[in-house]
């Protein structure tokens, strides 16, 4: 497999980054270009392991030391070949994904991972580069159709899917452009949208259809679906965001992360904006939420001019080294992050608790009373926190961003219109990826909560199995775990990748 003493010969290495003082300047991609040689060395540090622990680590199921070994001998068709046969888009999670791969990687345990979502990302543009991703439409319709609601990662993977199989599919999304989170969820210093474009531009190429404006239960009945299509995927994402109900809340200047990234967004795809300007420039900024969105609310706040960016996490620090006893590999390990956004200039806080927003006589927010909290077993016995006393003040904040997640899906709507039973996390309850309606499915955030892009693609994925086998009494679309295989078509047309 690969080179075998590559891990011990070559050390890990990855993209150098645009220097940030230079970066913040733009919205554009952060990382420079990687050597050829560079990415050699790297698949040949993909170890002969016996059993590669990245396979449970990635939610596709990804044949990862089989693409590392196809890059490492030079033969970059075959580990696109490989690569697509379980991920529909690797140019996305090759940028976005936070690698869940890489840290089950068995170099994990005592050195550095193997660079698999570089090396990933790069088999990716070379396939485009090679024009070995290009349109392939099915050579046979079975004559089903199927409309897919959302066309985030998990709706774009099942519609991909299911046209692969032969079905007419209709995508339906809300928003005037397609892409959901991709499209406005993510900065384009992450994920530039001439990147999303070319897949899309692929996708109708292939005889997908997308509706835009098309907000199913609001402007389009969720019945009329049921009743035109012979199957209906949602894939609606966990977007009724968590709130942080305190004084002050109603101020002029608090807002959720993603109001606030989406406008950004939209900006630069040319959009005008009349009225409702959420801006950072000049202000400071106070992130409330720890996480990637905050993340990215960080970076874009910074680009957009503000005074000061402060992100605040409710939780402790994060340790700087994995606890070998209580967060042993391969799990997740539970270690202080440092994203690149933070490298560009922001405060960081942790152990932080939001008590209250303080407004000026005009309504506008002016500042966030907070209070230092300590983690640990409360006298009932329960593990919670307690406030510091004497921790109590005021930080100056002109503009706070929400970033505290999801609480499922929303309540309104087409869940409503079609009566979905909901779990008890407020999740889309399915059994087999349907719902309790039936020919009802559903997929991604809405089904299994707020989750990664990855498993976003991996959950389209599973759902277009369950509704092909539904429909048709059988499905040869891949199961999880199951490489290159052949969907029901003459031309014996193969998922993901193919030959004319």
């Amino acid at each position: 497999m690969a080179q075998v003493d590559g891990f011990i010969k070559f050390n890990r290495e990855t993209p150098r980054k645009r220097n940030p003082k230079e970066r913040i300047k733009d919205y554009r991609e952060i990382y420079l270009p990687f050597g050829r040689e560079k990415l050699h060395q790297q698949a040949a540090r993909c170890m002969d392991c016996g059993v590669p622990f990245c396979h449970r680590g990635c939610p596709l199921g990804n044949l990862i030391p089989d693409f590392n070994d196809a890059v490492y001998r030079n033969q970059w068709e075959e580990a696109a070949r490989i690569l697509l046969s379980t991920n529909n888009f690797p140019e996305f999670t090759g940028r976005i994904c936070p690698a869940p791969c890489e840290a089950a990687c068995v170099l994990n345990i005592n050195n550095k991972p193997v660079t698999i979502e570089l090396i990933e990302k790069n088999i990716a543009e070379k396939a485009f580069a090679m024009k070995w991703i290009k349109p392939r439409p099915p050579a046979y319709r079975t004559g089903k159709r199927i409309a897919v609601v959302g066309s985030g990662p998990a709706g774009l993977a099942a519609a991909d899917q299911l046209n692969k199989a032969g079905h007419w599919v209709t995508v339906f999304e809300r928003s005037d452009r397609i892409g959901g989170l991709l499209r406005y969820g993510i900065p384009d210093f992450k994920l530039e949208k001439r990147i999303l474009d070319r897949r899309l531009r692929l996708m109708e190429q292939e005889g997908i259809i997308f509706r835009v404006n098309a907000h199913v239960g609001v402007n389009l009945s969720a019945r009329h679906l049921t009743h035109e299509f012979d199957a209906v995927v949602l894939c609606g994402g966990a977007s009724a965001p968590r709130d942080l109900n305190i004084p002050g809340r109603q101020l002029r200047g608090v807002h959720f992360a993603m109001e606030f990234l989406t406008q950004q967004n939209k900006r630069l795809a040319g959009d005008v904006l009349f009225s409702g300007h959420i801006t950072a420039k000049g202000k400071n900024v106070v992130v409330i939420g720890g996480g990637d969105t905050g993340s990215d609310c960080v970076g874009t706040a910074i680009r957009q001019g503000a005074r000061t960016v402060t992100q605040i996490e409710l939780l402790p620090k994060p340790p700087a080294l994995r606890n070998d006893v209580t967060n042993p590999w391969p799990q997740w390990p539970m270690v202080l992050t440092t994203t690149t956004s933070h490298e560009e200039g922001a405060a960081r806080q942790w152990a932080i608790l939001t008590k209250e927003f303080i407004g000026d006589s005009s309504g506008t927010l002016a500042g966030l009373k907070v209070v230092d909290i300590e983690w640990g077993t409360l006298p009932d016995g329960r593990y919670g926190f307690l406030e510091k006393p004497g921790t109590g003040r005021i930080i100056p904040c002109q503009l706070a961003l929400l970033a505290i997640g999801f609480a499922g899906a929303e309540r309104t709507g087409l869940v409503e219109e079609l009566n979905l039973t909901l779990d008890d996390r407020g999740n889309v309850h399915t059994v087999n990826y349907m719902t309790s309606a039936k020919g009802v499915f559903a997929a991604g955030d809405m089904r299994r909560g707020q989750s990664l892009v990855v498993w976003a693609i991996s959950e389209g994925r599973e759902a277009a199995r369950a509704v092909d086998d539904w429909l048709m009494g059988s499905s040869s679309l891949p199961l999880k775990d199951q490489s290159y295989v052949v969907v029901r078509t003459p031309s014996a047309n193969e998922v993901g990748y193919g030959k004319d």
